[in-house]
Order: structure tokens, then sequence, then C-alpha cells
């Protein structure tokens, strides 16, 4: 029995760990040609001859970058179909508005927001040569919601993430291409795992406010990923997928 991605060609960056990881090997499992972009050399060969795809070292910051991506999968498997943009950082100097400084603002916005706008930019075009496709943007449930456990610019990037998927979605909506922004809750990933490690009482607050009482796992997120990608979504796009174990519709938790 075919995947639902079978024979389709995904470019997933941020691929070599976390939910780009899991996401790289769902997709695989389903049939697709994945393309694991990301800076860590390393980590995203492994994956890419783990899994029969084609690793590409990317800075998804650099426009000269984003484009030889793309035209790498191209180059390789023959065309582009989906485009899951992944990649993001939450660095501990970006905090409450009074302690972050600019140069973090900076940093976070780019790698978060200017990365996504960049693989849209030079993405899209190509999906719509090819006759359509899905573009996944990673977002968060923090794009909808206020905390005061603030982390200033990772929550506005992940709005703008929101805001673009939304108008993208619209724009190229009778066109054949599809853009969802992809919004989980807290999950349990490296990048989750060491903001935690260094501040248990942050981590206890923001688990307490989590209906399921617990994170989500990365093949949890991949799996909405996936979902996204198929044919099976066919009627969605400019949709806010949450994927938030409940934490953006409660008031009142479970004891």
């Amino acid at each position: 029995m075919a995947g639902r991605l079978e024979g389709k060609v995904a470019v997933i960056t941020g691929a070599a760990s976390g939910i780009g990881r899991a996401s790289a090997r769902r997709f695989a499992a389903e049939g697709a040609h994945v393309v694991v972009a990301d800076l860590d050399e390393g980590g995203g060969t492994a994956l890419a001859e783990e899994l029969g795809g084609l690793f590409v070292r990317a800075d998804v910051t650099s426009a000269d970058d984003v484009q030889a991506m793309y035209a790498a999968a191209i180059e390789r498997f023959g065309g582009l179909d989906v485009l899951f943009n992944n990649a993001g950082i939450s660095p501990p100097d970006d905090d409450s508005i009074l302690e972050t400084e600019l140069d973090a603002w900076r940093r976070v916005q780019e790698v978060n927001l200017t990365s996504v706008y960049l693989c849209c930019k030079y993405g899209i075009p190509l999906l719509l040569e090819h006759g359509g496709g899905s573009v996944i943007n990673t977002a968060s449930f923090v794009a909808v919601m206020g905390a005061a456990t603030s982390q200033i610019s990772y929550t506005a990037s992940k709005g703008g993430v929101l805001a673009m998927s939304r108008e993208l979605g619209v724009q190229f909506a009778r066109q054949g291409v599809r853009v969802n922004a992809l919004c989980p809750g807290p999950v349990n990933t490296p990048l989750l795992r060491e903001l935690f490690a260094s501040d248990p009482e942050r981590a206890a607050r923001r688990l307490v406010h989590v209906p399921m009482g617990r994170f989500a796992e990365p093949e949890e997120i991949a799996s909405a990923a996936c979902f996204l990608a198929s044919d099976d979504a066919s009627f969605i796009t400019a949709s806010t997928f949450l994927v938030d174990g409940g934490i953006s519709g409660a008031y009142v938790t479970p004891l």
C-alpha cells in the first residue's frame, strides 16, 4: 500500500533534530523523497543516508543558500511538492522585553521569521511551476496566546509566521498551493529541554497549563505535518493548525 506522500519531494528545514528529524522520518516512511536541510552536517548527513534522501547544508537566513537548497532538491529529485519551513531558535538571551537586547531580538527574527519569508519567496514559485503543492510553516501556540514567562522575540516571530502563512494561503489558494501554519504546543525536544533544565520553575509553570498534563513528542507534531503535506488536507489552507494538547483552549486544567 502506497504511503500518503508517495513520490512527493519534500524539503524540510531544521531537519537534523527535534520536530524536523521526526518529520523527515515520517515523510520518508510515507513515501516521500526527503531533502534534509540544516547547518548540522554530521546529523543531517546521517539522517539523509538513513532515509535515502539528500542532505543540503543551508543557512536559511541566506537568500543564496535557500535558492541553492531548492536547486539541489530539483536536480536530485526532479521537482518539488512540499516545503516544511521548520528551522528556528529559542536562545536564552531572548527573555522579557525588559531584558532582551536588540541583537538577540534581531537574531531570533532572522532565523524564525526572515527564513520563512525566504523559503516561501523562492520555494512557492517552484511549486507553482510543478502544478502546486503544500507549504507548512512552523509557528507556535504562543502566536495565539500571551505568556508572563516571555520570550519576546520568539513570540513576535511566530506571530509573524502565522500572519504571513495566512496571507500566502489566501493569495495562492486558486493556484494549487496550500499554505498552513503548524502551531505546536510545548514539545519534548532538545531546544525545550535545554531551556527548562536551566529554569525548572519556568517549566513547572508552563506544564500546569497543558490539559493533557505533558509536553508533545516530536513524532506527534510530525504526524500533523505529514497530514498537512498530504492530499488528505486538500481543502485546508490559510489555517492556524494547533497541535497543543488543548493549551490554547484551556481556562482551568484538570487536577
